[in-house]
């Protein structure tokens, strides 16, 4: 009878043992999951010292905003303003190039500390920790001088391109009667093949910003024209990751700077003839 006895209060005691194990565990795994969301709450940035790097990434087919020069070297509008930037902080610049549409997973990655190239803030509000607007721009088409297309309407039965992930892309998304009028919608890669396939007539028009659309038909001399109905108006920010409003400010208060003194209207004039910036204004 004893031995019973003791063998039935020795499964109790490791039958109780067993339990708080278990518990053990999933107390554990759920201190784990929210130390993780308080993690992910409280993530913060470093804020950068003179002698660090400043990595802006940019599409590199996006002329004037960022694009490959005749001397094999990153150039654009925003690049330059980056540049500048950086002299004035003491970081050092580097622009990266990076697929359009993997932008995000290499913004939150930290390997760019932003997005700067003609950026559309539209659309985009709560994704990203925005600069102050800088630029304004419009959607628009681009088609060649002598194709008799001279309104959306003209659009009709037509091959249009767009990029890839654009803003162009995001507005015929949303007018999409206006879309379901053309007779093919092609997605490229990026506008310099809707150039060129609008120049050799393989399609009728590109959908496209028309800051860029602007300074393509005059470095390239093109007898090319611009419908004057836009598809949609926009701002142009810098895209920062969700939560890093230090660089963001630090960035905003020399774009400031350079606004006030001078330099942006200079940048803004070398690129497109005139200021188009819209900070302090």
């Amino acid at each position: 009878m004893k031995k019973r006895l003791a063998m039935i209060l020795a499964l109790m005691m490791a039958s109780t043992a067993l339990m708080a194990g278990c518990g053990g565990q999933e107390d554990s795994a759920g201190s784990s999951e929210d130390s993780g969301s308080a993690s992910e709450e409280t993530a913060t940035f470093e804020e950068k010292q003179e002698g660090d790097t400043f990595t802006v990434g940019f599409d590199q087919n996006f002329p004037p905003m960022g694009f490959v020069g005749d001397d094999g070297e990153y150039t654009g509008f925003d690049l330059e303003l980056a540049q500048e930037v950086c002299d004035r902080q003491g970081w050092e610049f580097v622009a990266q190039p990076i697929a359009w549409e993997t932008k995000d997973a290499t913004l939150n990655s930290g390997e760019i500390d932003c997005i700067w190239n003609g950026f559309t803030m539209t659309g985009r509000e709560d994704d990203y920790t925005w600069s102050e607007p800088y630029l304004d721009n419009q959607q628009v088409f681009v088609v060649r001088a002598d194709s008799g297309i001279e309104s959306l309407d003209d659009l009709a039965g037509k091959i249009v391109d767009v990029q890839t992930e654009s803003s162009a892309q995001a507005a015929l998304e949303e007018n999409a009667a206006l879309a379901g009028t053309f007779g093919t919608l092609q997605v490229v890669p990026d506008y310099d093949t809707g150039y060129l396939d609008v120049e050799s007539g393989a399609v009728d028009a590109v959908a496209m910003d028309i800051v860029v659309a602007s300074y393509q038909i005059e470095s390239r001399n093109a007898d090319f024209t611009i419908l004057d109905e836009s598809i949609a108006t926009e701002e142009y920010g810098i895209g920062f990751a969700k939560g890093n409003e230090a660089l963001r400010d630090t960035v905003q208060q020399t774009l400031e700077e350079m606004a006030e003194d001078g330099t942006m209207a200079e940048i803004s004039t070398k690129w497109f003839g005139e200021d188009i910036t819209t900070i302090g204004k």
